[in-house]
């Protein structure tokens, strides 16, 4: 029941906090730039076609009231039309889909990693394996997304096909064009399209917490609470799961919640790089034409899921830590 409440009010909280980001996002997309540039710059486009459309997009009147007609469409589910006159919702949810398995996996992996290595290289401080784990950690951390997914390409994919003289391992798309069949008799294919991509992703986010979660064990463990345990006689696999693992959760939680922006950052060049058809082509899309409603509903969505995971996060504090929830 504590824990509701304390849910219950961070999800209060959390909906000003949507307003303004509401707010911030729509100037941004509203000054990026005449998504009617194209029609404007063609000679053989008649004046009333560009007024008409102009007029479809709202952009003929004041920034407030457009932000009023866009955010009561907004609260209703409804992201308008794009460039092309398509509704701009199940082309988001489509390429959301694409977007969010993958980052789901590679989130999903890195923090299995990060905890199971972080936990590893404390426990084992300054051995042969703490070592070997840092340097993974910082050769991952010194390489950028898409230098990582080309190695990827080269060097895994390209070779474990050809030594297996098989294509089991995909570099380009999320799914073989014209498929046959259901979900679990192209699961193979789906998983193969996905491993690249999702390693890629996870290598970076991994470097990084595992180096917050060893940090986190080693605090804990020197902690007074953790010595009592030990004084009692409980077996050190006890000590560390029941006592020290919980508390150093925490942070990782933190800097989790608070990555996942980055992520999604990643998942656009990830994306780009394995010709991905999801919400970072959207973004791209969006920005380069430009396309005011595609914008705006890749950046809403962003920042509901940024909004989400700190809201998460929270929670989790809450469940981690009851101190928290007082």
């Amino acid at each position: 029941m504590d824990v509701a409440r304390f849910a219950a009010r961070r999800l209060l909280i959390s909906i000003p906090v949507l307003i303004v980001a509401s707010v911030i996002v729509f100037v941004l997309a509203a000054n990026s730039g005449d998504p009617l540039s194209d029609l404007v710059l063609n000679p053989n486009t008649p004046a009333a076609v560009v007024q008409r459309r102009r007029h479809e997009l709202n952009l003929d009147k004041p920034v407030v009231a457009r932000y009023g007609i866009w955010f009561g469409h907004f609260v209703r589910g409804d992201f308008g039309r794009n460039n092309d006159g398509l509704p701009v919702r199940p082309l988001l949810f489509r390429r959301a889909a694409v977007t969010f398995k993958m980052v789901g996996l590679a989130m999903v992996l890195a923090i299995v990693l990060a905890v199971g290595f972080g936990v590893v290289s404390a426990v084992r401080q300054y051995s042969l394996l703490d070592y070997g784990v840092t340097f993974v950690a910082f050769l991952c951390l010194s390489m950028p997304v898409f230098w990582l997914g080309a190695l990827l390409k080269e060097f895994l994919a390209i070779d474990i096909n050809k030594w297996l003289h098989h294509t089991y391992i995909f570099t380009i798309g999320d799914a073989t064009p014209n498929l046959h069949g259901g979900l679990f008799h192209n699961l193979g294919n789906y998983a193969g399209h996905l491993v690249l991509p999702t390693l890629a992703l996870a290598a970076v986010s991994f470097a990084s917490w595992s180096r917050f979660q060893r940090s986190s064990v080693l605090d804990v463990l020197n902690t007074d609470y953790v010595r009592l345990a030990r004084a009692k006689g409980l077996s050190p696999a006890r000590v560390l799961v029941r006592h020290a693992l919980r508390n150093a959760l925490i942070p990782l939680a933190t800097v989790v919640s608070i990555d996942f922006a980055a992520i999604l950052g990643g998942a656009v060049i990830t994306e780009k790089v394995f010709a991905w058809k999801g919400m970072g082509d959207l973004l791209i899309d969006g920005v380069t034409k430009p396309d005011i409603n595609e914008l705006l509903a890749w950046l809403m969505v962003s920042a509901i899921i940024v909004i989400l995971f700190n809201l998460v996060a929270d929670i989790l504090y809450g469940v981690l830590d009851p101190r928290i929830r007082l």
